[in-house]
């Protein structure tokens, strides 16, 4: 399997000239623990994630260093923590040395990557346009969704039309997909993820059963969002 296999789709993303408080109200809103950060061009620019809106002024988080630090530190370290924790830009808090895959990356090959830099995604690349993120629960998906030997070249060909028909099909009966994540392998479409209620459950698995043409091909993983959940998600 490879990135394009179990990449979520479509990417949330934020512009340059977003704020701190939009990144930090976008993530709370589609519950997702970073963004990729794009410019005018629709460049990839940086990453910004909640490890890099920890320690705030605004929050009382920002950590003061000893005076030994202030005397010996690097200065050039302490600059960079006072832009993290006082710009007001996500350009001043994002991670800009990000490192992406292409869609055709293995799956052994991302969490090589991910366990090399001790980082939770990457952004997957269409030459300079992001496409997708694969995060470690997406491997765990294409893990679980995966029997022990890989299918064929033409096998992952059928797979991938399969899921964007399934994927399209979601959107055709009116589903919100913002945490669906469909994973087809061997002819076996999996369900992976949240939705609002027990109506969109029951479309999501009979939107993949018909793509599927039968009802053993979709093992359905999905669950209901908490109210409690929904309600700060969503508010107003």
């Amino acid at each position: 399997m490879q990135a394009r296999d179990v990449m979520s789709t479509p990417v949330i993303s934020v512009t340059e000239d977003a704020s701190v408080a939009d990144v930090a109200r976008l993530l709370l809103r589609h519950g997702i623990s970073a963004v990729p950060v794009l410019g005018a061009d629709g460049r990839l620019l940086g990453i910004a994630s909640e490890g890099d809106l920890v320690r705030r002024v605004e929050s009382g988080t920002e950590r003061e260093p000893s005076w030994w630090l202030r005397l010996f530190g690097d200065t050039e370290e302490r600059v960079r923590d006072y832009a993290k924790t006082h710009g007001r830009r996500v350009t001043d808090v994002m991670t800009r040395e990000v490192t992406t895959v292409r869609e055709d990356a293995s799956l052994a090959e991302i969490a090589a990557l991910l366990e090399r830099h001790r980082i939770k995604r990457v952004p997957v690349m269409r030459g300079n346009e992001v496409v997708g993120i694969v995060s470690r629960a997406n491997l765990l998906q294409g893990l679980a969704s995966s029997p022990a030997q890989a299918a064929a070249a033409e096998g992952e060909a059928g797979d991938r039309s399969l899921r964007a028909r399934i994927d399209e099909e979601m959107r055709r009966a009116g589903l919100d997909t913002a945490f669906v994540n469909v994973v087809v392998t061997d002819g076996i479409a999996w369900l992976w993820g949240a939705v609002r209620s027990e109506g969109q459950l029951e479309a999501a698995r009979i939107a993949a059963e018909r793509v599927m043409g039968d009802a053993a091909s979709v093992q359905n993983r999905l669950s209901v969002l908490p109210a409690s959940v929904q309600r700060v998600m969503w508010a107003e």
